[in-house]
């Protein structure tokens, strides 16, 4: 036989919704790009391509090519169709004038392969310990996410909505490439969101890889300054605000005063004033002793930069002690813990990816097909949470069992609320002799029988 194609028919409010990134594309494109989104997001295991293509009942389709066609020839940009999704995710989950709160952070994702270009050697943190670094073969992915509440949780969700490349400094000279560097994509893609959105209020939150003074720079020099949030060395370079001058004086003005002693002398000096707080950190509360203060924070060679810094530690020993900044010195301690402690949300969202969506399961191997194929993959991340809270506003059905009860809905839930939607739009007929029975077309049918006898 030969398989047609099995194209769900969602709801109005999802058909309206993948509309919107239409204008990215030509006709013909969008309407093979339906078919991966929906193939993507009905398949198990592996998300490649022939692997949507099955999903929706395509096979057996002989020109199967013309949909690879889309990821490493189609003529469309990746930044057009961030930058819907970004204006989408702010509409179903911000309100009006909601601050935005950014994460960012990178992932790796193991590749091998000859004809794999841009593969190299990084850090696995995965695999690697505070002892002992681990590298594995693979790409490097800088992924900038927003953190949205969902009405199903209790903890925000990080929504991919921007996702590049970096290459190793080897690689980009192998390829005669232009370099940069984590903090140098950081600051290039927190100028694209702030172009987008100039008028509203931007936080960056990342770990300690993006706690550099250009990038605080960066971020100051800004129209409506992003606040920046990261982790300080304990060993940073503080010193005190200049003394004022007099205009009569001549030469260059002093950019920075005297030396402050290093946070980590703080921490065992017996005078210092530390302040108690009570504060939820990764879903558990917890009685910390903070200090803080305002100073300009340099290193050889840069201006100095004025930030406010926050050193933590716990009097139960729970975690080590640890410093933060931002660069909003307006900003109160507790709000700058609060805020560090939510980057942690970015993690849960690629062990997501990877349990749920088949991150590092992509076999594409052209340089175009693997620029566009995960940011497309993190992007149906942000795309199927959007569809379960349209369908969903409320709450979310959770799968219970006798043995274990679910205490809030997780991405599993929202990706099988929606694939149930896609799979109860397929037109089903109740049968005419007896109404208990339902008519299953024969492709779908074949689908979900060849998806049940391949899953793992």
């Amino acid at each position: 036989h030969t398989q047609e194609e099995v194209m769900p028919s969602p709801s109005k409010e999802i058909i309206q919704l993948l509309s919107l990134f239409s204008v990215a594309f030509t006709a013909p494109t969008f309407a093979k790009v339906m078919v991966l989104i929906f193939g993507t997001i009905l398949a198990p295991g592996r998300r490649t391509v022939t692997a949507a293509l099955r999903m929706m009942g395509l096979g057996d389709n002989p020109r199967y090519s013309k949909y690879h066609r889309v990821l490493n020839r189609g003529y469309w940009s990746p930044w057009v169709v961030s930058k819907i999704l970004l204006g989408l995710i702010i509409l179903i989950f911000l309100p009006v004038g909601v601050p935005l709160l950014l994460v960012i952070d990178e992932t790796l994702e193991r590749r091998r392969g000859k004809q794999i270009k841009y593969k190299g050697w990084f850090r696995d943190p995965i695999l690697s310990t505070k002892k002992h670094v681990v590298t594995s073969l693979g790409l490097r992915w800088i992924c900038l996410a927003v953190l949205v509440p969902v009405p199903w949780s209790q903890r925000p969700w990080a929504l991919p909505f921007m996702t590049v490349l970096a290459l190793g400094q080897k690689t980009s000279a192998k390829l005669n490439k232009r370099h940069r560097t984590i903090v140098q994509w950081a600051e290039f893609m927190i100028d694209k969101v702030r172009r987008w959105q100039p008028e509203r209020e931007i936080t960056l939150v990342g770990d300690g890889s993006y706690a550099a003074i250009a990038l605080v720079q960066r971020c100051q020099r800004l129209k409506k300054h992003v606040k920046l949030v990261s982790r300080l060395r304990l060993d940073a370079r503080l010193f005190d605000f200049p003394a004022p001058q007099s205009k009569h004086k001549r030469g260059p003005k002093p950019k920075k005063g005297a030396r402050q002693i290093q946070l980590s002398q703080r921490l065992e000096d017996p005078e210092t004033d530390w302040k108690k707080l009570k504060v939820t950190l990764y879903g558990e509360e917890h009685f910390i002793e903070f200090i803080t203060g305002r100073s300009l924070w340099h290193t050889p060679g840069q201006d100095p930069v004025t930030i406010r810094w926050v050193l933590v530690r716990c009097p139960e020993d729970s975690f080590k002690p640890a410093a933060f900044f931002c660069s909003d010195t307006h900003i109160s301690a507790k709000q700058i813990i609060v805020w560090f402690a939510w980057r942690w949300n970015i993690e849960v969202t690629f062990e997501e990816l990877r349990a749920f969506l088949g991150f590092e399961t992509q076999r594409q191997w052209s340089d175009r097909a693997i620029e566009r194929t995960t940011p497309c993959l993190f992007g149906i991340f942000s795309l199927v949470t959007i569809m379960a809270k349209m369908l969903f506003p409320i709450e979310l059905p959770v799968r219970q069992t006798s043995w274990y009860i679910k205490e809030e809905a997780t991405f599993s839930d929202a990706l099988a609320a929606v694939r149930k939607h896609l799979w109860s739009h397929l037109n089903y007929e109740r049968s005419s002799q007896n109404p208990d029975l339902f008519l299953i077309p024969q492709a779908a049918l074949f689908s979900l029988v060849d998806s049940a006898c391949y899953s793992t």
